[in-house]
């Protein structure tokens, strides 16, 4: 995927997001964990849920088609990926979201703790 391609999924995804990314973004926005965070964001060829470039965060957020084999594949070279590039990426699943997500805040404080 080109970059010019990249930056027009992602502004379709901001407009297209999904029950549990509104319900994240509501926790994340306004600097509310005390650092500012992106949505939909592009880096090279891959589009980050929610990126924090403060302090090179992302936040995935992965429903039922994560649990095939070739999209764990996929997302764990994405991951790598990241990784090499100095992204820490952590992940939850929407039922996570949506049944305990104080949880999962409390994660995200946790790395953040740990980062910045």
């Amino acid at each position: 995927m080109t970059q010019l391609k990249t930056i027009i999924k992602a502004r379709y995804l901001r407009q297209e997001e999904t029950k549990t990314e509104q319900i994240l973004w509501k926790k994340l926005r306004n600097k509310s964990l005390g650092i500012r965070w992106r949505r939909q964001h592009p880096i090279d060829m891959f589009i980050l849920d929610f990126y924090a470039p403060e302090i090179k965060l992302a936040i995935e957020l992965d429903g039922s088609v994560h649990k095939t084999k070739e999209n764990k594949e996929y997302d764990e070279e994405r991951t790598n990926y990241l990784k090499y590039k100095g992204i820490k990426v952590i992940r939850f699943w929407d039922s996570e979201i949506e049944k305990d997500l104080e949880n999962v805040l409390a994660k995200i404080k946790g790395e953040i703790g740990l980062l910045s």
